[in-house]
């Protein structure tokens, strides 16, 4: 016997890890003045993505001697355009503990098939052993682990007088977590994260050490337009004013700067911080009392806030065989999506089984306490059907 639905459900079901859910309040009318139908190199165009670069470095409290600009191909394309402009200068540590830092380590060994790299990785849940890492090398990692849910839990171990660059990808950590520009060279992200803007657009942020590689250092590779970050031996200081290097959508830019004006009404930095915190904990509350389900992040201070994931402990469930428990998982996630209370919650491809419920600020926390008795439900459905199924 299947047991009985809750009664309140979330307001909005999105609880996609990317995108994500827009901001309380959003519709499409937010649109209505976007600089359409022109050219972005117009001074109404430019004036607009600089004023998207000047409200990110106010909002985000970066250095003003750190350069901001907006690039292609979202998070991903912001941060291999880092990887092929400055690494090679030195001996590379990469560190992996989740699918976008094991990407990062196939780009550096396959694609720019450097030699001296070192791999320091982790399974899924932990992090590897942060004291290992060598600073006088260039070091590679991601800030939150987006499929792991495990994010370093601060920038302690990271040398104020390294050596080397610090290459971060912090899609979808940063807005959520302290930055510690002073521990960050390289630092990326994306819109659609934890601001649910738009997607294809990535932010690449450069400390003046960063600046100083790119202007003294030219990679034996050859280098595409896309990823061209220097003229004549110097730093292109018009990417970092609006000048972009190729056609961003300016539908994103009004989107991405209605999501700036929000996050700056509800208290800046620190109110999104607090948004992600407050939704995490009341998540990961309902998961220290529900025997059926784990955070797959084993050690508390690397948890993320934004972007956390289950792992369904169920001693009965864990006796079956893996194609049972994955059927019993996809029923789970479709069950809630057929009646509108989450969407896209599985988790990652190439993550252990499970589910992914973003928490980010973007998030309602009212709306993480009323998916908790659905996923309840979800799982109790799923376990009577199976039973069902034997009779």
């Amino acid at each position: 016997m299947e047991p009985m639905k809750p009664i309140i459900r979330p307001a909005n079901p999105c609880f996609s890890s990317g995108p994500c859910a827009k901001r309380p309040g959003w519709t499409p009318a937010v649109l209505s003045g976007a600089f359409l139908g022109r050219s972005h190199r117009a001074e109404e165009g430019k004036r607009l993505l600089q004023l998207a670069i000047e409200r990110t470095r106010a909002l985000l409290e970066i250095p003003a001697d750190f350069r901001v600009g907006i690039v292609p191909g979202s998070d991903t394309g912001a941060f291999e355009m880092a990887l092929w402009s400055v690494l090679g200068a030195r001996g590379v540590d990469v560190l992996a503990w989740e699918s976008f830092g094991n990407g990062w380590v196939t780009d550096i060994v396959q694609q720019l098939r450097l030699e001296d790299v070192r791999v320091l990785d982790a399974e899924y849940g932990a992090l590897p052993d942060l004291a290992k890492v060598d600073f006088t090398r260039d070091v590679v990692f991601t800030w939150n682990g987006t499929t792991s849910g495990v994010r370093v839990p601060n920038a302690e171990w990271i040398p104020a007088d390294r050596e080397g660059l610090t290459l971060i990808d912090a899609t979808s950590g940063i807005f959520a977590q302290p930055i510690d520009w002073a521990k960050s060279d390289i630092v990326t992200y994306s819109w659609q994260k934890v601001l649910g803007g738009e997607a294809a657009h990535g932010m690449l942020i450069l400390s003046p050490r960063a600046v100083s590689r790119l202007e003294h250092y030219a990679p034996k590779w050859p280098m595409p337009k896309l990823f061209r970050l220097t003229k004549n031996g110097k730093l292109d200081e018009a990417i970092f004013r609006g000048d972009t290097i190729n056609t961003p959508s300016m539908l994103c830019v009004a989107d991405y700067l209605d999501a700036l004006a929000w996050a700056s009404a509800i208290g800046g930095l620190r109110g999104l911080m607090a948004r992600a915190n407050a939704n995490a904990a009341v998540l990961n509350d309902w998961i220290d009392r529900t025997p059926w389900v784990a955070n797959l992040a084993k050690d508390p201070a690397t948890r993320s806030n934004t972007s956390v994931c289950l792992q369904i402990v169920d001693a009965n469930i864990a006796k079956l065989p893996a194609p049972a428990q994955a059927t019993i998982v996809r029923e789970m996630v479709a069950a809630l999506e057929k009646v509108g209370v989450a969407y896209d919650i599985a988790s990652y491809r190439d993550a252990p089984l499970g589910l992914r419920i973003w928490t980010g600020a973007t998030v309602e926390t009212g709306d993480v306490e009323a998916l908790l008795p659905w996923l309840e439900w979800a799982f109790l459905t799923a376990i009577a059907r199976k039973q069902e199924s034997r009779l």
